[in-house]
């Protein structure tokens, strides 16, 4: 056992035993390690469950020397699950202080107890559907993804403007209302999905996940007009099934987008235009979708999701809405299932009750034990706190995963500056706080249709936002800019390929596409004229993942991160690979010891190989490395 040098770390299994979350009923031991000089009279732990005020104080007992320190132990378990905090209360001969947490999960001294450790306790029989973090996933905007033909102008019962053009801009500039109607149409298809599985899978990809997919007014689909139907410019609800049976052959799943806290203002559910043959909730109060909504002046005022007037918010726990989208035989949820489906994304998941999210779960699991549900949320899943109320997901029986929107910002934070030290803080406060299945689990992400892309962010400048969206619609990086932006994006790449979790490729990523805020991030794919170095490197490193196992089963540990420098492993026993990423302007070197072989698997790092056992690499400036490592066991 190596030597102390802190009273507590909640990351190490010295002092915290088992590691991270837990399941409820399970024995905890926890240790604290204060230093002999300090002369203790007395140590105790302090726990609070998250929705109670009173903190319990439970007596730590002395359990001996470890070196210049003293050792206390606790050993508890919890009967009930949910979110815990905890901390420490000392008294010594000559203070009396809290011992609370601190940035990389070590205790720090305190007078008061505002910065407890977490701990998410969970149910133990939940079983998370696995196979969602050990594949690769493509995210695909519908409508800019590929098309077979160019679209009837009269495909749909409401004003689209088709572009004949796949390379024209999205249109971005309200009209003279100052609206922008997103009504603009590109075209994409279902059936042009299905002629371009064969190049997903030579992406690897084993997931696809659709943006909106049902019939809406506009070209995002996220004001859904008829939850049971294709739209009718993608193609026909048979289309979609075909589309699941020809990726089931080719091991791809799908999983679709749930828009289910609003509809559409444009939908037979509302109907507000009158575009629909049904009587909607705008139309008359007995409408049977009328007890859906919350008017606060019927028609025309009403609740809405972000006081958007097209995007009329749903009452989600009424009864007959529960019914239509959960419950029923011919429920939403589980026609879709039946249909082919593997799992459902939930748009603004914190914006939904915990009571319909688990009525989901259990509808979706109904039809296919192994669903998938994944719940958009953007900050740390297991703390959240979403209208004054803290969200249940981890408990058991919620979301099997989460858009890793941190992973994402700590990415972009890390290369475009920032210090690896913080890098490693936000993984690790993942890593900790997560049930293990759901951080391996979690959807990757460093694009989406929510943000800009990736390789633009690497390459903008600062007053890039401060110009006219006429700018942004047409400025792309090129020449140095670009390579620069390109090495970035390389090693954004390596870290989200090799990090637990889905790596989840934003359609267009892998070809290069630029894109500042919406529409311009929802351009069409450039078939034909993709960057080819780009695609290259991630047809390599799609290869790399799915070829080595360590990548889906190792644990992961961080070896090293400071400044620019960031090194971590996937391991299991005496094997391991190991990331390196050197964000700096300068060459760098990293020693590994007791190594009996090496293998490099990315990059060609210059390294050097002594009769030590030791393996010295060269980091060379804005290079990411992966090396596959066997050692000599101990």
């Amino acid at each position: 056992m190596s030597e102390i040098s802190k009273t507590y770390n909640s990351r190490d299994e010295r002092y915290k035993k088992p590691f991270g979350a837990i399941r409820y009923g399970q024995d905890i031991d926890i240790c604290i390690y204060p230093k002999r000089e300090e002369s203790v009279l007395k140590a105790q732990f302090i726990i609070r469950q998250d929705d109670e005020n009173d903190f319990k104080y439970i007596d730590m007992g002395w359990s001996g020397y470890f070196g210049n320190c003293d050792k206390y132990k606790v050993n508890f378990n919890i009967e009930k699950n949910g979110l815990y905090w905890y901390a420490f209360k000392i008294e010594t001969v000559s203070e009396t202080y809290f011992l609370c947490r601190d940035f990389g999960g070590y205790g720090k001294k305190c007078s008061d107890l505002t910065d407890m450790f977490q701990i998410t306790v969970f149910d133990g029989d939940y079983k998370v559907a696995k196979w969602f973090g050990k594949g690769i996933t493509y995210n695909i905007f519908p409508d800019r993804f590929f098309r077979t033909h160019v679209p009837n102008k009269d495909c749909w019962n409401s004003k689209r403007i088709i572009h004949e053009n796949w390379e024209d801009i999205p249109q971005y500039l309200p009209d003279e209302n100052g609206e922008i109607w997103n009504n603009d149409f590109f075209g994409g298809n279902i059936k042009g999905i299905i002629e371009k599985l064969d190049y997903l899978k030579s992406l690897n990809v084993q997931t696809i996940y659709f943006n909106p997919i049902f019939e809406a007014f506009s070209n995002h689909r996220y004001d859904t007009g008829d939850y049971k139907k294709i739209d009718q410019m993608l193609g026909t609800n048979s289309d979609f099934k075909l589309l699941c049976e020809s990726a089931e052959k080719l091991g791809i799943k799908v999983i679709l987008d749930g828009v289910f806290s609003h509809t559409g203002y444009d939908s037979k559910y509302f109907n507000a235009r009158g575009t629909y043959d049904s009587i909607g909730a705008y139309q008359s109060k007995k409408s049977p979708y009328y007890s859906w909504y919350d008017f606060s002046n019927w028609p025309c005022e009403y609740s809405s999701w972000w006081g958007i007037y097209t995007l009329p918010q749903v009452n989600e726990m009424n009864e007959e809405y529960v019914d239509y989208i959960i419950d029923s035989e011919d429920s939403v949820i589980k026609y879709w299932i039946k249909m082919g489906a593997s799992g459902w994304r939930l748009d603004v998941a914190d914006e939904l009750p915990d009571e319909f999210i688990k009525k989901i779960n259990i509808a979706a699991r109904q039809v296919n034990k192994d669903a998938v549900i994944i719940g958009e949320v953007w900050e740390d899943a297991s703390n959240k706190i979403s209208y004054e109320k803290r969200r249940k997901y981890f408990n058991g029986n919620e979301l099997d995963s989460v858009m890793n929107y941190p992973l994402r910002d700590g990415i972009l934070s890390y290369l475009s500056g920032g210090n690896a030290q913080d890098f490693v803080e936000k993984i690790e406060c993942l890593r900790e706080n997560y049930p293990f299945d759901v951080f391996n689990n979690l959807m990757n992400i460093i694009s989406t249709h929510d943000t800009p892309r990736a390789l633009t962010l690497f390459g903008s400048k600062n007053d890039d936002w401060q110009k006219d969206r006429n700018f942004r619609a047409n400025n792309m990086l090129c020449g140095q800019e670009l390579e620069k932006a390109k090495q970035k994006l390389f090693m954004a790449a390596v870290i989200q390929f090799t990090i637990p979790g889905s790596p989840t490729i934003y359609y267009g990523d892998e070809a290069g596409m630029q894109g500042y805020e919406d529409p311009f991030n929802r351009r069409t794919y450039p078939w034909g004229k993709e960057n080819k170095q780009i695609f290259e490197f991630y047809k390599e490193i799609s290869n790399i993942r799915t070829k080595n196992n360590l990548l889906n089963e190792g644990i992961l540990r961080f070896l090293y991160a400071e400044d620019g420098i960031l090194i971590y492993e996937r391991f299991l026993q005496n094997e391991s690979i190991i990331v390196f990423v050197n964000r700096e302007e300068e060459k760098n070197r990293f020693t590994i010891e007791n190594v009996k072989s090496f293998n490099p698997i990315l990059g060609a790092p210059n390294i050097f190989f002594d009769e030590h056992k030791e393996v010295s690499i060269e980091l060379e400036p804005q290079k990411a490395y992966i090396v596959k490592f066997e050692f000599e066991e101990n």
